[in-house]
């Protein structure tokens, strides 16, 4: 081994020699620190001492305000919603059913009555971060016998589920406040260990809830009920949404049209016994209002469907019935005179004039061009074809100003029908800019055309109906990433009056899908 350098081992012993003497030195100091400060009290010297044989020093670490807060919130947050989901719920009988009431966080609001396996009705009630869910369990058998029984109850069941319904939402209401607070306060002590933190919690998930119930109250739409929105089994949807006339006429209170509509889903569940079934208004006039059929055959099933089920008047086509308008396809209109209702027909863009010829020779079925009048189904409709079409090419610039000149004839046509004594009800165009010109001179047009629905009041007065398509646009739902929706509405009219009372919008899943949505929409000068 060699051996090691003697000026490398004398810098080695000189450093060690000066690193004892600082340490010495250190220790000494150390010592004379109590003495040197004779006012102090002993635990300060104890404490010297202390770290005299305990040199480790202890790091404690504070967080920043904003990051307690922070994680204070999150706690009430999550503990509140885990409250509510554990036992924030009341079950409640609701009539001859057995409901289960539930409050849920919410950015929309509003309330939500799922009645499996029928379906699902939303209600725009209110605006707050809280929403109340009602699940439709079971419908309770000796109740509902003892209605089968005694029909003479029937006639008092509204109040007594609207009844039922106030005392369901108090219990929820308390419930639920225990629930958050409970569920802040355990999870704020389960996370901080501190006592006054987690109450801090629980107080503040209270507050939160107690701010949410009253901006719920503050934004509280009772007319909510008038115009629900129903997903689920189409056939369900007249007997749960309800007849338009009866809900503007009988309207009271919220609990009361809440009532209405569970006392509907009880008819619909105790199919076999003898409560009263679905049945509409006698007073009002229904028109089914389809476009845009595109030689969709599946159309004349949903629209034959929909004719039974809402029990129909009239039916309104505002064209585009063919793709081509070629004497081949005229075979699709064969259905027409099945539908059960009568039929009235305007030409579309892709409609021809041989279209137009086969179709006047179907029985029940009514065609309108050059403002030609007639009455159907206690209405009065005027109409004119499409002056476009669009198969051979006859679009362009001439587009819009021969479709305003059409509608300017249109209006022409009701101007002298107005002044004969036999004014119109209801115009009706394919294209809305024909539609518009029509503005002022009836009360009702309906258009179609561009594939989706729209409602619009004219300068004029003139409510402007657009409708979708009822053929989900034919084959070119296979050119985008999802399929076109099958669209079609019912549009209630006072029978006396012939004014628009409500309307239904109504959306089916296209190209295979099974959902079905019902939207109830009423004029404004109709609601209360």
């Amino acid at each position: 081994m060699a051996r090691v350098p003697a000026a490398l081992t004398t810098a080695t012993n000189a450093a060690a020699t000066t690193a004892t003497t600082i340490a010495h030195a250190l220790r000494g100091t150390l010592r004379r620190i109590p003495r040197a400060m004779p006012k102090a009290p002993r635990a300060l010297a104890r404490h010297y001492r202390s770290r005299r044989t305990h040199p480790t020093v202890e790091l404690v670490h504070h967080p920043h305000p904003w990051g307690r807060a922070l994680g204070l919130i999150a706690v009430v947050l999550l503990g509140a919603w885990l409250g509510l989901l554990i036992v924030g719920n009341v079950r409640a009988p609701v009539g001859p059913m057995n409901t289960t009431m539930t409050l849920r966080p919410s950015l929309t609001g509003g309330t939500k009555i799922n009645v499996s396996p029928l379906g699902a009705l939303e209600l725009r009630s209110h605006n707050a971060p809280v929403r109340l869910d009602v699940n439709v369990d079971q419908l309770d058998p000796d109740r509902a016998q003892a209605l089968v029984d005694h029909p003479e109850r029937i006639s008092g069941l509204q109040d007594e589920i609207a009844s039922d319904v106030q005392h369901g939402t108090l219990d929820l209401a308390v419930r639920s406040g225990v629930a958050v607070v409970s569920g802040a306060t355990a999870l704020g002590l389960a996370v901080f260990r501190r006592p006054r933190r987690a109450l801090a919690a629980g107080g503040l998930a209270f507050a939160l809830l107690a701010a949410s119930g009253g901006t719920a109250a503050a934004t509280w739409n009772p007319n909510s009920v008038l115009e629900p929105k129903f997903s689920g089994l189409l056939s369900s949807a007249p007997s749960i949404v309800g007849n338009a006339r009866s809900i503007v006429t009988e309207f009271d209170v919220y609990q009361k049209e809440l009532a209405r509509l569970v006392t509907n889903v009880t008819k619909l569940y105790d199919v076999t016994s003898t409560l009263p079934a679905y049945q509409p208004d006698p007073t009002t006039i229904r028109v089914l209002h389809v476009s845009d059929i595109h030689l969709n055959p599946a159309s004349w099933k949903i629209i034959a469907s929909l004719v039974e089920q809402y029990e129909i008047n009239v039916i309104v086509d505002s064209g585009d019935t063919m793709d081509h308008g070629t004497a081949a396809e005229n075979a699709f209109l064969d259905p027409i005179a099945d539908l059960g209702a009568p039929y009235v027909w305007v030409r579309g863009n892709h409609d021809s004039g041989e279209t137009q010829r086969y179709l006047e020779s179907i029985s029940n079925t009514h065609v309108l061009d050059e403002g030609k009048a007639v009455n159907v189904g206690g209405l009065r409709f005027a109409g004119m074809g499409d002056p476009q079409f669009t198969p051979d090419r006859s679009t362009g610039e001439s587009g819009l100003p021969s479709e305003e000149a059409a509608g300017q004839r249109l209006a022409g046509a009701l101007r002298a029908q107005e002044a004969a004594g036999t004014p119109v009800d209801i115009a009706v165009a394919h294209n809305p800019d024909a539609a518009r010109e029509t503005d002022g001179e009836v009360p009702l047009v309906l258009a179609g055309h561009l594939h989706h629905p729209e409602m619009e009041v004219l300068k004029g007065g003139t409510r402007l109906r657009i409708e979708g398509s009822t053929g989900g646009s034919g084959l070119r739902a296979l050119e985008g990433d999802y399929p076109d929706p099958i669209e079609a509405s019912v549009l209630y009219l006072d029978r006396d009056t012939h004014r628009l009372q409500a309307w239904d919008e109504i959306k089916l899943g296209g190209l295979g899908l099974t959902t079905a949505e019902v939207s109830r929409h009423l004029p404004e000068g109709n609601r209360p």
